[in-house]
């Protein structure tokens, strides 16, 4: 039996986070162009062309009940999640809406002992509480400087997509424990579509070249962090994982500041600070559970 470096896990996490961060800013400018509903429906199509190929490849048979019934659930989950976040991303920077939503992996923490039976370790509250102590500051600096009308919508939304973006941790790593990362990404992909497309007589909107190519880059970046997500969540617990969430706000504040000229400010990088030394601590203070690679 092949044994996984202890750090890997934690790698990959953080690879998997980058990937998903680009993914936001790229889906926040299709998103403004055609709307949150239309940008999640062809994405998903594209991400389900290129995931279920992969997972056919490897002429696997059909999953068994539970696992099937798990798939469904995390979809349908993943999906109020993901619409309620673009939604929201589209009437706040991105910076900002990434600051809200790390109210998630702290959640996460306690719906992990509830759900999975994990002992929620020291390090990993330590490490969750300063975290949260940067997104504090950072979200604190923002609302000061007040916002547009819709920005209220927004933050709701963005909170709402947090919460499930708990529940979507927990049964993440269920998940991954009973399916490989190629069958999580293509009946991830297949449950939002279905989903999404019982909405789309009223809602879709026919995209452009410009949010067509979007979407489709968007799709690439959806499928990788996903397996790569589905890889990690199976050799580590999700309270040793959910911390190195907070790093995604780095790379939201870079985004943002390229795509969108939305500026970084001293409370931005006081809070990142915070958010790094968290993630530093959550992952030395946990080893990784071993399984076979």
């Amino acid at each position: 039996m092949r044994h996984t470096p202890p750090l890997l896990p934690f790698v990959a996490i953080l690879l998997g986070i980058a990937l998903l961060s680009l993914m936001d800013a790229v889906m926040k400018g299709a998103s403004l162009a055609i709307g949150a509903y239309a940008t999640l429906v062809v994405r998903s199509v594209f991400g389900l062309a290129l995931a279920a190929p992969i997972w056919l490849s490897a002429r696997p048979g059909w999953p068994p009940a539970p696992t099937l019934r798990l798939h469904v659930t995390r979809g349908i989950v993943v999906t109020g999640m993901s619409f309620t976040f673009f939604w929201g991303l589209t009437r706040l920077p991105l910076a900002e809406a990434i600051a809200i939503s790390f109210t998630a992996p702290l959640v996460a923490l306690s719906l992990a002992a509830m759900m999975l039976g994990e002992r929620i370790g020291r390090g990993a509250i330590v490490a969750s509480v300063l975290g949260l102590a940067g997104v504090v500051v950072i979200a604190a600096a923002r609302m000061e400087g007040g916002g547009t009308p819709s920005t209220g919508w927004g933050m709701a939304a963005v909170l709402v997509s947090s919460l499930l973006y708990a529940l979507n941790l927990v049964l993440q790593r269920r998940q991954a424990l009973l399916a490989r990362p190629a069958e999580v990404s293509t009946f991830h992909q297949a449950v939002v579509l279905l989903v999404l497309v019982l909405f789309a007589p009223w809602f879709f909107r026919v995209p452009g070249a410009r949010e067509t190519l979007l979407s489709a880059g968007a799709a690439v970046l959806s499928v990788a962090g996903a397996m790569i997500f589905a890889w990690a969540y199976a050799r580590a617990e999700t309270q040793a994982l959910a911390p190195l969430e907070y790093s995604g706000f780095l790379w939201a504040g870079l985004f943002g500041w390229l795509f969108f000229r939305e500026p970084l400010t001293l409370p931005t990088l006081a809070g990142a600070a915070l958010i790094v030394l968290g993630c530093w601590l959550a992952a030395p203070r946990k080893r990784p559970e071993q399984s076979a690679a």
